[in-house]
Formats: structure tokens, C-alpha cells, sequence
């Protein structure tokens, strides 16, 4: 795959099919742009009405050109697209890059074209870009096989950065961010519809690129996650931190995206567990993007999250601490020996506490600054540090400022980030490359980001543990859904702590379970034509006599007769309490495989949505972490007397369903366990309610 990948990236000759001597059309642009852009290779425009094209000989088909192209430029219109893309891979060509859109995003016909075209280059050997692309552009070879007006309007410098999108459009908006903010760009690709190759793809062939320091996506879907994955493996354990987009965030912006590249949303609390698990950051836009490049470029990896704030205004100080508290930064608890030393350094009515206000003296004396940032380096609770300047100008040393900030971070490899509003004191900052912000909060919110960041990408990956083979029993009827004693069954077989019950066929047996069990119980009807039975007025609680029991089982009987539903049984189990009610899901999702939700249960768990979502495997660890931020949490650990409840049996239990949905190996659509009983630390958990679904 990685060499033929490589064929688009650094090719040896480039084919544009459809080539023009107008460098403002699209079969013009790639030309002139590899000329211009240092391409050492081959180009052969292909164009039958023309005998040299900017320069170079013109050819009138592929099969005139001398030798066969590694990449092809396809720059046909769409009724052409096809019978180019077989002809190209009948004659051996590595890739090709398809320029025309109304196919897949167009709906079923075009996607019917798109797969002809697939099937052609696999049976040549062909991988194709496309279709609906800009193309893609290799600034550190010069192979630019795309048409964006943004390498025009904004001229291309070679860096460390690399650009993977879906969107034509928005990696050419990137592109433009960054370079609007001085940094180099090597790689800009576009990946379209996605007919063959993925942004996953791409992403694992840029990483291979050992001068990339920082690799940004932008995902509209994720067709093939499991390569993504891989991606972010390799680029984990080669350091290189990697920002996405996933467009497609709210229903409206799902129904976009798939009449933009046709292609399927993914739901996008799914999306967030994939990034988490994987070590890929997830920001909004592009705009946030370029706003955090810089600072990964730097190669900031704080060992905490523990800031200091510095600033000549008590004002600033305040507004910097709010802002720490808005990104969850713990402001660092300096020693006294640091203390000291910055009293030592300040004036007396200076606060030397953190934040630390080196006041209105910095106007008479402008190395405060360089004075009171080593000292605080020292201190160990020191990770983070954010300079505040609200004012300054006529009168200030700006520019010492900025070269003391400056030999302090090259001095520490600490991360420094100023905000500056005044554009002449930024600009000083700038020059030194200090990565500089109009305010506090994109500057605190930067920090965060990266040190966040780094956490999430040396977090130690959860090793699959020994998966179970669940064996699902045959469903009763024709319900997809195994009933709730079989369901109880499956999942008591593999270390689900459930409540004692008994499944029943006669108001004997029940009366019988009643007498075995002990008052209060639950009795409930149990039939895989009614996986909802409340809502069918099928459940009993607090039934407290045998007699009860007896006639609630010849109540449900007759109802479930009455409903024409599979009579399966009626279940007499034990009432059973906790501290809170929780719930643990899980399901197959198409894309991503095996998904695990865990949060806050009961009735209202729908009205609440207060859950997490994880993907297998992962640690009761992961699940503590996890349940701290939910807005349940502060709950978790005891109020008003309350003891603390045993989440850590709760997360051995989304453990245990993690194994279960993932050694069902599809077999099992979806299972809901709900409500879940958690009771105190040490007592355990126990499920009072399940439903497994199957999958043919």
C-alpha cells in the first residue's frame, strides 16, 4: 500500500489528461505549479488539439507518451472520467487523481460509476484519489497534481506541517491559515469522495514523511477507521501529535456532509471515543488548527497541567485565573523558596503568589520579566506559564520583554504563551517566536490543548485482554431480541453480577419464587416480542406477598395473550437497591465495531444523556476517568453523608460488557443494562434489568 501511496506523493512522471496552456484553468494550474514549485520529474501534458502545453510537448493520448506515468491527472469531464480511469490502469499507471465531480455525492447512479471506476484500478494495480478533489501537492518534491487557487493567493513555503482533508476546499482554507501565520506547509492533499483512497490512508503515508512535526485532518467520515487507527499508532510512537476536524457534528451538519461526499456520518459521540482512543485531538475548525500549530511545532510536551500566571496588571491576573479555571488548569502552588526569590526580585507591594502581578513597576524597570521567569522555573509545580500584557507602548522596553520571554523558553524547553492585544507588542513577541494571542483565553485555551495533548498520547494503551467466546442462544420467535431470562442467562455465564430471579410458567412456580426468594420482589412479563415491558404496564415492583405474585403472573399471562406476543414466561426476581442507578450499552456500531456507553440510569436516562462513551478494549481506569466527567460525578464520591459509591465495581462491570459485545463477534447487535445498582464502595454493583438484541 505505503509504495504505491508513495507513487502520488513523490512520483517520477506525472500525466495530466485534459492539459491546458491557460494556467487558470484546471487542466493549467498543475503544470505551472509544478514548474514552479522545483518538480524534478517528468511532466506529459495530454491533450490532442495541442503539440506543446506551457513548454512541454504535448501528447495526444497516453498511449503516445514515451515511457507510463506514475500518476495520472485526470482533468476530463464526468461522461469521459471512466473510460480514462480503465485506460489508465490498463496501461499500468500507479495512481491517478480524478478532478471531476457528480459521482458518488450525487447518489446511487453516481456511486455505481464510482465503484466501476474502483474496480478498474484494482485490476490493474491503480489506486485512485477522488473523485470531486482538488488534487494533492507535495511542496517538499514539488509534485502538485491540483488546481487550488490558494497556492496563488498565498505562496507556498516548504515546513514541517501535513494536510490530509476530504474537503478540497477546506485544505486549501488551512493551508491558508498556517501560511498566513508565517509557517511552512509540505504536504496539502485532498482525498474527495473517497472512492479508494482514505484520509486514514493518506494520514499513515504523510506520517512515513520523517520531516512532518504535525500532521492536521479534516473528516467529513471515516470510511475505514481501522486504518486511521493505524495511522495514529505510527504517529504516536514516532511523536507526531496529529489535530482533526470531524465536520458533521450536529444532524444538520451530518445531512451536509453526506450530500457533500456522499458518504455515510458517523455518529459523533462514536467520533469523540475514536480520537480519545486513539490519541488524535479534535478541535472545531481549521481556525483552531493554525491557532494551535505553532505550539506543537515548538515541540512542547509538559509533564502536567499546572499553570502560572505573570502579568503587570492585577486585572490581567484575575481575568488569566478565570481563565485557567475555563480550561480546567490547576494554578501552580509555588514554595515559599520561590516566593522568596520573586520578592526578592520585585517591589514590595508586588504580588508574588500565583498569578503573579509584576505591576505597573515593569514601566521603570523593564527586566522583571527575565528577572521573575527563572526564579519561578525552578519551582516544580511549574509546567505551564502565560504572560498577560494589557498595556504597554511608549514608554516599555517591548522588545526586552519579548527577548528575555524568548531566552527563557530556548533556556527551559518550558512552554510560554503571551497574550498581547496591542498589535506593536505582539509583533515584538512574534519576531522572537513566541506564539502570541490577541487574548487570554485563546492563549490559556493553546496550553491546555497541548498539554492535554501530550497526556492523551503517552497515556498507555489498554492491551485486549483474554475475549471471551460468547455463544448466543437461538431467539425465541421472530423477535431480534433474545428474552430477558436469556439475556440474564448469557450474561451471568461471563461474570455479570445479577439480582437473584426465577423464570416462571404457571402462577404456582410463581408463588413458589416468591417464597424462595423473599419479599419485596420485582414481577415482570418475559416475552422477545416486548423488550420494553413497562411501557406495557408488564412490571410489578414492591410486591410484597406470595398471593401477589401468583396473580400478577396470571395478569401478565393473559395480557401478553391478549397483545398476541410470545408468552416466554413470567420472572420473579429480588428488589434490590443502590445508592444511584446507572446504565451500561453497548452495541455494534457499522463503522467503528464494538461501542460501550456508560452512565447515569433509570427511567430518565434518555432525558439526562449523561454518558460516556468507549471503545474496547479499555481499563476500569479509562471508565473512572470517564465517569469524573459526567455531570453526575460529583456525586460519585459521597454528599450530605452519603458514603461513596463503588464505581470501581461499576467500571470492572463495563469491562466485562466490553469482552461480551466484542467475543459475540457480531452476533449481538446491541445489549442495555439498565438500571444497574451501585451501592458503596465495597459492596459492589448488581443489574436488575437486561436486554441483548441479536444480529441475524
Amino acid at each position: 500500500m505505503m509504495d504505491l501511496l508513495q507513487s502520488a506523493l513523490n512520483p517520477s512522471s506525472v500525466a495530466v489528461i485534459g492539459a491546458s496552456d491557460n494556467i487558470h484553468k484546471i487542466g493549467g494550474r498543475p503544470i505551472f505549479y509544478m514548474q514552479k514549485y522545483g518538480y524534478q520529474g517528468k511532466v506529459y501534458p495530454i491533450n490532442p488539439g495541442r503539440s506543446e502545453i506551457q513548454g512541454h510537448k504535448a501528447y495526444a493520448s497516453l498511449a503516445d507518451l514515451p515511457e507510463v506515468p506514475e500518476l495520472a491527472l485526470i482533468v476530463v469531464g464526468g461522461d469521459k472520467t471512466l473510460a480514462t480511469v480503465q485506460d489508465c490502469a490498463a496501461r499500468g499507471v500507479k495512481s491517478a487523481v480524478i478532478i471531476a465531480s457528480g459521482f458518488g455525492e450525487t447518489g446511487a447512479e453516481g456511486k455505481e460509476v464510482e465503484l466501476q471506476m474502483l474496480n478498474a484500478a484494482r485490476a490493474g494495480g491503480m489506486r485512485i484519489y477522488g473523485p470531486n478533489t482538488q488534487g494533492l501537492a507535495n511542496f517538499g518534491t514539488g509534485a502538485i497534481a491540483g488546481f487550488s487557487t490558494m497556492f496563488i493567493e498565498v505562496p507556498p513555503m516548504d515546513g514541517p506541517i501535513g494536510i490530509v482533508s476530504q474537503s478540497g476546499g477546506m485544505s486549501a482554507m488551512t493551508y491558508g491559515l498556517l501560511r498566513g501565520r508565517g509557517l511552512g506547509v509540505r504536504h496539502v492533499h485532498a482525498t474527495g469522495n473517497e472512492a479508494d483512497v482514505t484520509v486514514g490512508e493518506m494520514a499513515l503515508a504523510v506520517a512515513h514523511d520523517p520531516d512532518v512535526k504535525l500532521l492536521l485532518l479534516y473528516l467529513e467520515s471515516i470510511a475505514k477507521p481501522e486504518i486511521l487507527a493505524q495511522a495514529a499508532a505510527y504517529a504516536r510512537a514516532r511523536d507526531l501529535p496529529i489535530i482533526a476536524v470531524k465536520a458533521g457534528r450536529t444532524i444538520g451538519g451530518q445531512r451536509a456532509a453526506s450530500s457533500h461526499t456522499g458518504s455515510l456520518a458517523n455518529e459523533d459521540r462514536v467520533v469523540d471515543a475514536f480520537f480519545q482512543h486513539h490519541g488524535i485531538w479534535r478541535v472545531r475548525d481549521p481556525h483552531e488548527q493554525a491557532r494551535a500549530a505553532q505550539a506543537y511545532l515548538k515541540g512542547w510536551r509538559p509533564e502536567g497541567r499546572r499553570l502560572v500566571v505573570i502579568s503587570n496588571s492585577g486585572a490581567s491576573c484575575v481575568m488569566g485565573a478565570d481563565a485557567a479555571d475555563d480550561e480546567k488548569l490547576q494554578l501552580a502552588e509555588l514554595s515559599q523558596q520561590t516566593q522568596s526569590a520573586i520578592a526578592a526580585k520585585l517591589p514590595g507591594f508586588a504580588t508574588t503568589q500565583n498569578p503573579i502581578d509584576i505591576t505597573a513597576a515593569l514601566l521603570s524597570n523593564s527586566g522583571l520579566f527575565g528577572d521573575v521567569l527563572p526564579a519561578v522555573a525552578k519551582d516544580p509545580a511549574a509546567d505551564l506559564f502565560f504572560i498577560n500584557i494589557p498595556v504597554a507602548g511608549a514608554g516599555y522596553d517591548v522588545e526586552r520583554f519579548a527577548s528575555d520571554a524568548a531566552a527563557f523558553e530556548s533556556a527551559t524547553g518550558k512552554p510560554v504563551a503571551v497574550s498581547a492585544w496591542q498589535e506593536s507588542v505582539a509583533s515584538a513577541f512574534r519576531a522572537h517566536g513566541i506564539a502570541t494571542f490577541p487574548n487570554e483565553g485563546e492563549a490559556i485555551g493553546v496550553l491546555a490543548q497541548v498539554a492535554n495533548h501530550t497526556a492523551l498520547m503517552r497515556k498507555p494503551r489498554t492491551e485486549a485482554s483474554a475475549i471471551p467466546d460468547v455463544q448466543v442462544p437461538e431467539k425465541m420467535g421472530e423477535s431480534a431480541f433474545l428474552n430477558e431470562a436469556q439475556s440474564f442467562e448469557l450474561l451471568a455465564r461471563h461474570g455479570v453480577p445479577t439480582v437473584p430471579m426465577r423464570m416462571c410458567t404457571s402462577a404456582d412456580e410463581a408463588r413458589a419464587a416468591f417464597d424462595a426468594i423473599g419479599g419485596p420482589v420485582v414481577v415482570k412479563a418475559c416475552s422477545a416480542d416486548v423488550p420494553h415491558k413497562s411501557e406495557y404496564g408488564l412490571v410489578a415492583l414492591n410486591v410484597t406477598t406470595r398471593e401477589q405474585a401468583g396473580a400478577l403472573f396470571e395478569q401478565f399471562w393473559a395480557k401478553m395473550d391478549t397483545m398476541q406476543v410470545a408468552r416466554d414466561g413470567v420472572i420473579v426476581a429480588a428488589m434490590t437497591k443502590g445508592l444511584h442507578e446507572f446504565m451500561i450499552g453497548a452495541r455494534m456500531d457499522p463503522v467503528f465495531g464494538p461501542v460501550v456507553v456508560v452512565g447515569s440510569g433509570g427511567k430518565y436516562v434518555e432525558a439526562l444523556n449523561d454518558c460516556a462513551v468507549l471503545l474496547p478494549p479499555f481499563s476500569p481506569e479509562d471508565v473512572q476517568a470517564a465517569l469524573r466527567g459526567l455531570h453526575i460525578a460529583p456525586l460519585l464520591d459521597g454528599v450530605r453523608g452519603e458514603p461513596p459509591m463503588d464505581i470501581g465495581a461499576l467500571s470492572e462491570l463495563a469491562v466485562t460488557v466490553g469482552n461480551v459485545i466484542t467475543g459475540a463477534r457480531g452476533r449481538i447487535a446491541s445489549l442495555d443494562l439498565n438500571p444497574v445498582m451501585v451501592r458503596a464502595t465495597g459492596q459492589g454493583v448488581a443489574v436488575a434489568d437486561a436486554l441483548i438484541e441479536t444480529n441475524p
